[in-house]
């Protein structure tokens, strides 16, 4: 989960520096300019605005229907068949020319977002996100309350697993803005390298020690 944070953390980087000066790993400010562009009558700007939603609510609804036909074919789980794709995905966007739309790496990396957001619920048994921060650092808050009033050793530690996430969200990004001064748009291979250690580790877990419970639909899902 801290290597899904920190990767996340650098897309966001690599969509605001570089890719049209926007956070696609959520929707929120999207839906928001939504309204926006509705109440001030900019109906072509509230057109374009769909895309990057339906991108994110395609990724929700892949997501959804993909885990159970992977899972009965035995081989790796969803989990691991997605950091794959996630892979492939930041390796072509890459590729692509500095001349390149910005849309295109917009709506990928929207779609990928929402299926990992949709996906990785639970860090061993506590919810968590791995695309955005505005819920942990609300768990944050909660669980030092909880930890203060009384005296829970239990609060205290996910108050800091919690923070802990926020960290490497945060040294994501500031990876992602060192990345991006020197290479543009390769800058976005700092996220597939991140994603290949969780990829191995999931596909190692897969065919060695968990082979055996492919089956279980994993925690939180």
């Amino acid at each position: 989960f801290a290597l899904l944070m920190m990767s996340s953390g650098l897309l966001g980087a690599f969509t605001y520096l570089l890719r049209g000066g926007v956070f696609c790993n959520a929707q929120t400010g999207n839906i928001l300019l939504l309204g926006l562009a509705l109440g001030q009558a900019q109906l072509r700007r509230a057109a374009y605005l769909l895309i990057p939603i339906t991108a994110y609510w395609l990724g929700a609804v892949v997501s959804e229907i993909l885990p159970v036909p992977v899972r009965r074919a035995g081989l790796l789980r969803w989990d691991t068949w997605l950091v794959g794709f996630e892979i492939l995905v930041t390796v072509l966007l890459g590729f692509l020319p500095e001349s390149a739309p910005f849309q295109i790496s917009q709506v990928a990396i929207n779609f990928i977002c929402s299926m990992q957001y949709n996906t990785f619920r639970q860090a061993e048994g506590v919810p968590m996100s791995t695309t955005f921060c505005t819920n942990n650092l609300r768990q944050v808050g909660i669980h030092m309350v909880k930890w203060v009033k009384k005296g829970s050793a239990a609060s205290l530690q996910r108050s800091l697993r919690y923070g802990g996430s926020l960290v490497m969200f945060v040294l994501g990004a500031a990876l992602g803005a060192v990345l991006c001064r020197f290479f543009a748009g390769r800058a976005i291979w700092g996220s597939s390298l991140l994603l290949l250690i969780v990829f191995a580790d999931l596909m190692y877990a897969d065919r060695t020690r968990e082979k055996g419970k492919l089956e279980q639909v994993p925690r939180g899902h």
